[in-house]
């Protein structure tokens, strides 16, 4: 058994390193402080050929697996840039999977190119308003109408809809009254985001300023049949592929941001002096970021098993929503112990620590953890 990275792995880690040096603490906190999508980063990843990773090569993607993909996700969030810099190229990384596995080949040529090339963003629309976890009762409807489906409805939680130029949309084509189980009836589309029909209102929240999170109001938009992925009715099975995938790295830009915060407070605790020597040199200040760094490690196991485990084809639900739990809980600690090291400074924006704190809230609320499913598929 080999835990350690392969050279190809650890040029992707040194290959991120070296992109996102130039994007410092001054390029984050004017981002936190004004908002605005990290569009020089997301170049610079499209221009080296990273926002493909996991796509086909034959799509102009690497053609490598989560497990890769992970390592990428943690190097740019341990950056500096934090769930801002990961969350600008997420769905970059997994979201058009469904299209990769259930398109057609006309749809993989037509869809996946401008998406690997940084020409297209996108935006995943499932979740809604008053429905949770519980997918199945989704009420926005697309209604086939001769080669086009008229699409009414409500999404919320969607990111970067406010820059994106295409939406990955799951709705209801079936009641769901008239199926046999709640799963049925839902369909998937990959189109245009045609935003004379498509309301995009922002969410003011408590982080990640520079990633829209928004509230999507649908009333007639009409999608072309030849935007629907796979068969009708079969959207929610489709969906569920991407989900392990989503949940590993996520869990991954856990760690990176919970292992620069844990940088952060380190340094901090060297060179800050308080009755004549550094705060680092006692206990009560060494034992609990010694803590965090054990958390994060073994929480980097679980994501590194789980990526492992999905990339060979085998049953990953259990490891991947371990992975998310507990690299969720162990980033959120190491981040509010950096806070707590620098005393008074952590509460001050230059320092960054305060920003992490904040954007670390993420990894913990989504994707929600479904233990439960993944002992099942486990």
């Amino acid at each position: 058994m080999d835990f350690a990275l392969t050279e190809e792995q650890e040029a992707i880690r040194e290959s991120m390193a070296r992109i996102c040096a130039p994007f410092d603490d001054a390029y984050w906190l004017k981002r936190d402080r004004e908002g605005g999508f990290p569009q020089e980063l997301y170049e610079a990843l499209a221009r080296d050929g990273w926002l493909g990773i996991c796509i086909p090569e034959q799509y102009g993607g690497s053609g490598l697996g989560i497990t890769e993909a992970a390592i990428m996700a943690r190097a740019i969030s341990e950056s500096g840039a934090g769930m801002s810099g990961a969350s600008a190229v997420h769905m970059n990384i997994f979201g058009l999977n469904p299209v990769v596995m259930f398109g057609s080949e006309e749809q993989k040529q037509r869809m996946l190119p401008p998406m690997v090339q940084g020409r297209e963003r996108t935006c995943f629309a499932v979740t809604e308003p008053n429905v949770g976890l519980n997918t199945t009762q989704l009420k926005t409807r697309a209604q086939r109408k001769g080669d086009v489906y008229v699409v009414n409805g409500e999404k919320v939680w969607i990111s970067t809809a406010q820059v994106a130029e295409k939406i990955l949309l799951l709705a209801r084509t079936t009641p769901l009254d008239e199926v046999k189980k709640p799963t049925q009836g839902l369909s998937l589309f990959y189109t245009k985001l045609d935003r004379s029909r498509i309301t995009v209102r922002e969410i003011d929240k408590m982080g990640r300023k520079a990633i829209d999170s928004n509230e999507l109001f649908i009333e007639n938009f009409e999608i072309p049949l030849e935007d629907r992925i796979g068969e009708e009715g079969r959207g929610f099975e489709y969906i569920l592929h991407g989900m392990n995938p989503e949940r590993i790295l996520i869990a991954a830009e856990a760690v990176g941001l919970g292992q620069v915060a844990l940088q952060r407070a380190t340094q901090y605790a060297k060179d800050r002096i308080v009755f004549n020597r550094p705060i680092g040199q006692n206990q009560a200040i060494q034992h609990p970021l010694a803590r965090n760094w054990m958390e994060l490690e073994a929480a980097w196991l679980m994501v590194m098993n789980a990526a492992w485990q999905y990339d060979r084809g085998l049953p990953c639900g259990a490891a991947a929503n371990a992975a998310k739990f507990l690299a969720g809980e162990a980033g959120f600690e190491a981040c509010q112990q950096a806070v707590m090291t620098h005393g008074g400074y952590g509460y001050a924006k230059e320092y960054q620590v305060e920003r992490y704190l904040r954007e670390v809230m993420i990894p913990r609320i989504a994707p929600s953890v479904a233990p439960l499913e993944g002992f099942r598929a486990a």
